[in-house]
């Protein structure tokens, strides 16, 4: 037993856990002594305790030490080093340097970029940004208006087309790249070929897209190996599902193209006519089992049969196993054996967890180093996608993404941050995939986002220190690119498109003509960049950040009046070679200047005498080194000190 007494200070320190109907000792001292300690008498405080539903009087309270529980800022996690840094890029927007941006312009009027834009200079310039990884977007052949019949390749129809430029992830022909992206179309390949040997002469690694849920409504493999069966060739059409089949079938029915579709606005794309000819109608990507798909709905692809009959209660078919796994596996061996280095696998809670559990084992007897990345949405099946699924990484979107959204935004509070490592990604925290920006997600600098791209100072700092899993940037973000203007099927939304040819205006302001050294770059653009330099460097090079245990700070804090828990997060970093405290604040107006405290238990943790002093060394904003912890937060700013032993 603990006796108790009300001393703010000494309640500051004890680390105890009262059973108040699940009330906890934490939410008591921050929400009644906190703001009540210079109005009330500490008598008063002893009758707000009684004023809780307690144990009868004639029993004691009970308190249990807390040398007997475990502590509730940290958790048993073993980190493993993961600290990939990875950098998203359309090749289609990274080289083009045309900034006319006409609404559904065509690639002559506004530009493409290729291939052979994406050169040593741009690599390098990655490299020294801290970058491990580079994710090429839209690299496997798609569904385009394009036309390059007179290279062989069938073209599309419009009525099933999104954009001018296609989707990237309505797949026609996964044995070949897009040819939008070669200088010479007929040596497409060699030229994709040559960018993977020049990603790895600058000591990058590269990933591209896997789409395994869904293709193109005009899928045709033209490049495929000899030897190849080409999806749904030897379906039984006259069934709704087969588990041997490809695709799932509307038997008797006609493909109804939305009306509500208007691909190029007033000017017709090729075969427009809204008679699309599909028959029998195939199911739609996102799961619709209707001829008649909504305009919201991905019309535009078919659903991939994996083996599960969603019609009948999705009971599930997987012995012997279904043709498509097997196609998938040899697709992705395909592009294992052009030497990628890991692949991105989209809406990848939409194929059964049985199906990657069988295939990524089996893609990497040939290439053991991959990496497979789940684009994924539901925490409450993550663990089920790493353990049993074989995921090397998650996006963690619902959770820390959500929650430092709405911190940027002036709408949410830190405690998003704590349920995120207390609870949606507790254990596996190695694995979760952090980022602020994505091809799906809005520009921060937009305003349908945040307008300020230095909100991502703390919000980023969070995101790349918080774990020992990978982070990721957006082309774009680390120079504050907002996404103006409506590109055609992109209406204005505050998202870069990727279905229309398009240029990206702050990007090419870095890219300088192809010089990529930030030559035509604003002094606040430069400054931005530098943030993000060092900190993905930082995040790349640290030994606490990359396999150190975590430790949260907000309790030890939380009755400091001079500690705005509401925008203040900080916590700890370390290993038996570095110890960091990371504090960022996310106001954006105020300066806060709150003295940290580290409670005795951490600095045992971290293997610190509690009686010797320390000096603190910002590593992130490279200041001089000092001996107290009385700061001076600026608004919108981040800080990662380097704890050592005074001397």
């Amino acid at each position: 037993m603990v006796s108790l007494s009300f001393n703010r200070r000494y309640l500051c320190k004890l680390h105890i856990k009262l059973t108040f109907h699940h009330f906890t000792f934490r939410y008591f001292t921050k929400y009644y002594l906190a703001p009540m300690h210079k109005l009330i008498p500490i008598a008063a405080c002893a009758l707000a305790l009684v004023a809780f539903r307690l144990s009868p009087s004639s029993s004691p309270v009970s308190v249990t030490d807390s040398t007997t529980l475990p502590d509730p800022n940290t958790t048993d996690e073993t980190p493993k080093d993961n600290k990939l840094v990875i950098y998203q890029l359309l090749p289609r927007l990274f080289g083009n340097k045309k900034a006319v941006n006409k609404t559904h312009g065509t690639s002559a009027e506004n530009g493409t970029g290729k291939f052979n834009d994406i050169t040593a200079p741009a690599l390098q310039a990655l490299r020294r940004m801290g970058v491990s990884h580079v994710w090429y977007t839209g690299i496997i052949e798609h569904a385009t208006m394009a036309d390059f019949t007179k290279y062989g390749i069938p073209l599309d129809d419009a009525d099933v087309v999104k954009g001018r430029a296609g989707s990237p992830y309505a797949i026609k022909d996964y044995y070949d790249v897009d040819p939008d992206l070669a200088v010479d179309v007929q040596n497409r390949m060699r030229e994709f070929e040559a960018l993977v040997k020049r990603t790895h002469d600058n000591q990058l690694k590269l990933i591209i897209d896997f789409i395994p849920n869904h293709v193109a409504r005009t899928y045709t493999s033209d490049a495929k190996p000899a030897g190849v069966v080409d999806l749904g060739q030897k379906d039984d059409k006259t069934k709704a599902f087969a588990p041997q089949n490809n695709f799932y079938y509307l038997p008797g029915k006609t493909l109804v193209v939305p009306k509500a579709n208007n691909p190029l606005g007033a000017a017709l794309g090729p075969k427009e006519d809204k008679k699309f000819n599909e028959t029998p109608a195939k199911a739609t990507g996102n799961d619709v089992f209707s001829a008649e798909p909504k305009i919201d709905d991905w019309f535009e692809t078919i659903k991939l049969n994996y083996g599960v009959d969603y019609q009948q209660g999705r009971k599930s078919h997987f012995e012997p196993v279904p043709d498509t796994w097997k196609k998938m596996r040899d697709i992705l061996i395909f592009w294992a054996k052009k030497d990628v280095d890991g692949f991105r696998c989209d809406v990848a809670e939409m194929v059964p967890v049985e199906f990657w559990a069988w295939v990524i084992p089996e893609v990497k007897k040939v290439k053991p180093s991959l990496v497979f990345i789940a684009e994924a949405y539901d925490p409450k099946v993550y663990k089920r996608y790493i353990e049993q699924g074989k995921f090397d990484f998650l996006y963690d979107k619902v959770g820390l993404y959500d929650g430092l959204r709405r911190l940027m935004r002036g709408e949410g509070n830190t405690e998003d941050i704590t349920k995120v490592w207390k609870e949606e990604s507790r254990g596996i925290s190695s694995h979760m995939l952090r980022f602020l920006e994505n091809h799906d997600e809005q520009r921060i600098a937009s305003p349908e986002f945040a307008t300020d791209p230095r909100t991502a100072i703390p919000a980023l700092t969070v995101s790349a220190t918080l774990a020992s899993g990978p982070v990721m940037v957006y082309m774009g973000q680390e120079v504050g690119e907002p996404a103006k203007g409506v590109a055609g099927f992109n209406t204005g939304d505050g998202r870069t498109t990727i279905f229309d040819y398009w240029g990206v205006p702050e990007h090419q302001k870095w890219m300088n003509g192809g010089k990529f050294d930030g030559g035509r770059l604003s002094a606040e653009q430069r400054q931005l960049r530098g943030f993000y330099s060092r900190l993905l460097n930082l995040a790349a090079s640290s030994d606490a950040i990359r396999r150190g245990r975590f430790y949260e700070l907000q309790d030890a804090n939380n009755l400091s009046q001079s500690y705005d828990q509401k925008h203040v997060y900080s916590y700890l970093r370390y290993t038996d070679k570095q110890k960091l405290l990371v504090v960022v604040n996310f106001s954006r107006d105020q300066t806060l200047k709150p003295t940290i405290a580290i409670p005795k238990e951490a600095q045992v943790a971290m293997g610190l005498d509690p009686q010797q002093q320390s000096t603190y060394t910002d590593l992130l904003n490279q200041a001089p080194a000092t001996d107290n912890l009385s700061l001076n937060l600026a608004p919108l700013s981040a800080y990662v000190f380097e704890i050592s032993p005074k001397k």
